[in-house]
């Protein structure tokens, strides 16, 4: 495995290990006022660690359309919940591995094989088997495809945006997610001041590691990946979600999905095993 797929790799096993954070905070708070508290935990630990590195106008507009596609993301996941099972959301939202090198071809016009498409496949398969999702379809299934399509989107910006300054676009991205999210729950009147400490660890937890630590990184890094392979690695995510949650919880998958796990990694490495990336020149 390269470096920049570890990477890519290290970072989602965060993302994953917010699973059992965010369950036990959502006890004490709304989901889109979680949201707004950790992405603006973030927006000022990045102030204050990296300083005027963080504001540079060039990628403004950049930070914002990413910012936009992560909003998208969170607000269609969480209202599409009202309608739909856990389940079906899981695996729904999942579908950005498949949306994603669709999105990369029409974005920036890269092309996929037979065996892309196989292993994406393969992925697919294994994220149903370890959501443990139904084939039933309603109104909150269409908004959480929504949601898979805006985090596909994310994705394929992020290679798209790569050459930018990766501090400052991550820092306009989370940015403008607190911004639109505090836009949103002030017209519902959703936010609320947490007396609880419960809720505020989680969003400290979630900002600094899962937020400014993950995002960054993954602006650094994934432009030397291919966006459908990224979105493979990402795939890993309801693994280490599992882990953690086992950890926690002390609550086992099904063994349909320790199958969908095994399906997941196996379809990471038809990818990832002798394949050559062709990278810049400068990252030698």
């Amino acid at each position: 495995m390269k470096r920049e797929e570890a990477i890519l790799l290290g970072i989602t096993a965060i993302w994953g290990s917010t699973f059992p954070v965010m369950k036990v905070s959502l006890n004490y708070s709304e989901p889109m006022t979680f949201l707004v508290y950790r992405f603006g935990i973030a927006s000022l630990l990045m102030l204050l660690i990296f300083r005027r590195r963080t504001l540079r106008w060039s990628t403004f507009w950049r930070g914002f359309v990413l910012g936009v596609t992560l909003f998208l993301g969170h607000g269609f996941q969480i209202v599409g919940l009202k309608y739909t099972t856990p389940s079906n959301s899981a695996f729904i939202t999942s579908l950005y591995v498949v949306f994603t090198p669709f999105v990369a071809y029409f974005i920036l016009g890269e092309r996929i094989r037979r065996r892309d498409v196989e292993s994406l496949l393969l992925a697919l398969l294994g994220l149903y088997l370890i959501s443990g999702a139904s084939l039933k379809f309603n109104y909150g299934d269409l908004l959480t495809v929504l949601c898979a399509v805006s985090f596909a989107f994310q994705i394929v910006l992020v290679e798209r945006f790569g050459e930018n300054d990766y501090l400052s676009l991550s820092f306009w991205q989370i940015f403008w997610n607190f911004i639109l999210s505090t836009l949103y729950i002030t017209i519902t009147g959703e936010l609320t001041l947490w007396r609880n400490s419960v809720p505020w660890l989680g969003a400290l937890y979630t900002g600094a590691f899962a937020t400014v630590l993950a995002f960054t990184l993954q602006i650094k890094y994934q432009k030397y990946i291919k966006a459908y392979r990224a979105a493979l690695i990402y795939s890993t995510e309801p693994i280490f979600g599992h882990i953690a949650s086992l950890l926690v919880f002390g609550k086992p998958l099904s063994p349909e999905g320790y199958l969908g796990a095994l399906l997941i990694l196996g379809a990471i490495w038809r990818e990832i095993r002798n394949e050559q990336h062709q990278l810049p020149p400068e990252h030698f």
